[in-house]
């Protein structure tokens, strides 16, 4: 009987030793380790202690989803910050440079269409499309139609200024792909591609 509790007193010792360890190591293993939401799991069987590290599915997707979350936000203050000092001499904006680019895709847009595309109302579209027509990159006009229609095209001024920040953005691009094998190049396209088009539904 003795040798047995000796024996499980150095088992327990084990178990704690080994919990402390994964404890610095930034694993959670504080009281009721034994909950399935707890990135260690320690169960009791008939032949002793059993360790098994698992992580919840619900939890990964979490955590992979959080550093996503701070690799996309820092992404997007250098894209911002980039675009800010690559548009500042033209004296265009971040959002005025979107519409920009959204009008080089299409021929004419009615004020109506600008605004739910950019997601103001009428009025804050106007006052968008009125900076942009003061500074040559965009026309106004009335439709033939109905002249309550108010029409907005870009101009060849806007055209060449999203053409030049496009190839910007392409150069930049260019140097990050460099850095990837051609396998790695694919997915990352494909996989841009699939979240694209799964933004394009909402």
């Amino acid at each position: 009987m003795r040798c047995c509790v000796s024996r499980w007193a150095k088992c327990e010792r084990a178990v704690t030793l080994l919990i402390s360890s994964c404890s610095i190591s930034g694993f959670s293993c504080r009281g009721d380790v034994d909950r399935p939401h707890r990135f260690l799991s320690l169960s009791a069987l008939n032949t002793g202690a059993s360790i098994v590290f698992a992580r919840n599915p619900t939890e990964q997707i979490r955590a992979d989803a959080e550093r996503l979350s701070h690799i996309v936000m820092e992404m997007q203050r250098c894209f911002v910050l980039r675009l800010c000092k690559e548009l500042a001499p033209g004296n265009v904006s971040f959002p005025q440079f979107f519409l920009l680019a959204y009008l080089d895709q299409k021929e004419v847009l009615t004020m109506s269409a600008i605004a739910q595309k950019m997601g103001h109302t009428t009025a804050a579209a106007s006052g968008l499309v009125a900076r942009l027509e003061n500074l040559g990159y965009v026309m106004r006009s009335v439709a033939r139609d109905d002249r309550r229609k108010v029409m907005v095209c870009i101009t060849t001024k806007g055209s060449a200024l999203v053409t030049r920040i496009r190839e910007e953005m392409v150069g930049n691009l260019m140097k990050i792909l460099e850095h990837l094998t051609p396998d790695e190049q694919k997915a990352w396209l494909q996989i841009y591609s699939k979240i694209y088009d799964y933004c394009q539904s909402k």
